[in-house]
C-alpha cells in the first residue's frame, strides 16, 4: 500500500491538489452556483471519508483540507489549463509510485470530486451543463480514465 511517506513534500502536494483543482475546474466551467458546488467539493471528501480503510491512499488524502490556490489565476482557462496539466503529472506519478487499484481509486475520487461540483447547482434548467460536462471529460482525458 501506498502513503504520503513514499512521496517528498512537493510530490504529495501534487497528489492532493488534484481533486480539490478538479473541482473548482468545474465550478468555474460555468457562471453561477460557486458557493453550493464549493460546498458540494466538501461534501464528496465526506463521503469518501466513509470508505475509510479501503485505501491507504485515499485516506491520506481524505484526511488533508481540500485547497485550491485559485487566486494564482487569472482566469478559468488559465486554472484549467495548469489543472489538466497537474492532474496529468499526478497520474504519471502515481503510476510510477502506487498500485494500479489505488491509482484508479484516485482516478475515480478526483471525478467523483468534479462530478459533485458540477450537479450542485442547476443552470439553465438543467443539472449539469454542457460547459460543465465538457470540463468534466477533459479532466477524465487527463487522468487517463476510460469512458
Amino acid at each position: 500500500m501506498t502513503g504520503k511517506p513514499d512521496f517528498s513534500e512537493q510530490e504529495w502536494e501534487l497528489v492532493i491538489e488534484g481533486p480539490p483543482t478538479a473541482g473548482m475546474m468545474v465550478v468555474t466551467a460555468q457562471r453561477g452556483g460557486t458557493f453550493r458546488e464549493s460546498l458540494a467539493i466538501g461534501k464528496a471528501y465526506g463521503e469518501a471519508r466513509k470508505q475509510h480503510g479501503a485505501s491507504q491512499l485515499l485516506d491520506e488524502i481524505l484526511g488533508t483540507r481540500p485547497k485550491v490556490d485559485h487566486s494564482r489565476f487569472h482566469s478559468a482557462d488559465e486554472l484549467k489549463q495548469h489543472g489538466l496539466a497537474r492532474l496529468q503529472e499526478a497520474v504519471a506519478l502515481l503510476e510510477s509510485k502506487a498500485e494500479a487499484q489505488e491509482v484508479d481509486d484516485y482516478r475515480r475520487f478526483v471525478l467523483a470530486v468534479a462530478e459533485r461540483a458540477a450537479a450542485a447547482h442547476r443552470e439553465d434548467g438543467v443539472e449539469v451543463s454542457e460547459t460543465e460536462r465538457t470540463a468534466i471529460e477533459e479532466i477524465r482525458t487527463a487522468l487517463g480514465a476510460g469512458t
